[in-house]
């Protein structure tokens, strides 16, 4: 078992997605730097997140985001979670998640199985559905340190999909996200740590930079949560890049001390996979 280092680019999103891609291969760039392994960028990192964003800032894979993606991964020798973008597919739009590997190739793409439909009163209300499809495959990948399942923000409120990526073997899940200035403070730190502790794996989220301005305000506080439960790296809403050591003998460690893997009443219940 070995470790590595993980770097979350809270990025400053705007109108431009040519100065959004810029921004985020230099950031890109630095974390390599600065040792990563494996980069994330947040949920909708190349435009700006709402759903009368989403058809005007759509692109198909591969297409101009793609393209920088795949450059950036194989300029820096690193695994790339790209985010998320709208992605069109045949006049059907995705939030889709990229992941390229050191070579440029692309090894997954993720899209949102779970939409961001809720209504609070007084609050907030968001209805992704009225633009967006869900996706409905799961999305892992390999690197020579441990395998990655990957999620895009309202999809780490559903504990079965965390469960279903312990169960095909990862070790870290990512989730790019953008929660809000309502679900933020209530729910961000609290579900990235349950879903931790229920699988007893690392789990990272990267959201983009606070923007007051905004249609949709994003919480930030991009964050990386141990298997214990404990929270390893985190930062405010600003722009900044959250870096953390990933040490692969602290999933074994856990789940040694604390066998649930091994205790669950599977002649009483179970998760099954479907895809």
């Amino acid at each position: 078992m070995t470790s590595f280092r993980l770097a979350l680019i809270q990025l400053a999103v705007t109108a431009s997605k040519s100065d959004n891609l810029a921004r985020a291969t230099k950031f890109v760039r630095e974390a390599a730097t600065n040792g990563a392994k494996i980069v994330a960028l947040p949920e909708c990192f190349n435009s700006p997140y709402g759903t009368k964003y989403f058809p005007t800032y759509a692109e198909k894979i591969p297409g101009q985001s793609t393209e920088a993606l795949s450059s950036a991964a194989k300029d820096n020798n690193i695994f790339l979670i790209g985010g998320s973008i709208p992605e069109e597919d045949e006049g059907t739009l995705y939030n889709t998640c990229m992941v390229f590997g050191p070579d440029g190739h692309m090894l997954a793409k993720h899209r949102k199985v779970h939409l961001f439909d809720i209504d609070i009163p007084g609050k907030i209300r968001f209805q992704e559905s009225e633009t967006l499809s869900p996706g409905n495959s799961f999305s892992c990948f390999d690197t020579a340190d441990c395998k990655v399942g990957v999620g895009i923000c309202y999809d780490i409120r559903f504990a079965e999909l965390g469960q279903v990526y312990a169960d095909k073997g990862c070790k870290l899940i990512v989730y790019p996200g953008a929660f809000n200035m309502t679900t933020g403070p209530a729910h961000w730190e609290l579900l990235q740590r349950a879903r931790a502790l229920d699988n007893q794996l690392y789990v990272a989220t990267v959201s983009p930079a606070r923007d007051d301005s905004a249609g949709y305000v994003a919480w930030g506080h991009s964050t990386v949560v141990s298997p214990w439960g404990d929270v390893l790296a985190t930062t405010d809403h600003q722009e900044a890049i959250v870096y953390a050591d990933i040490d692969m003998k602290r999933v074994e460690e856990v789940r040694e001390q604390i066998p649930v893997r091994r205790q669950k009443r599977k002649d009483l219940y179970e998760v099954v996979s479907k895809g």
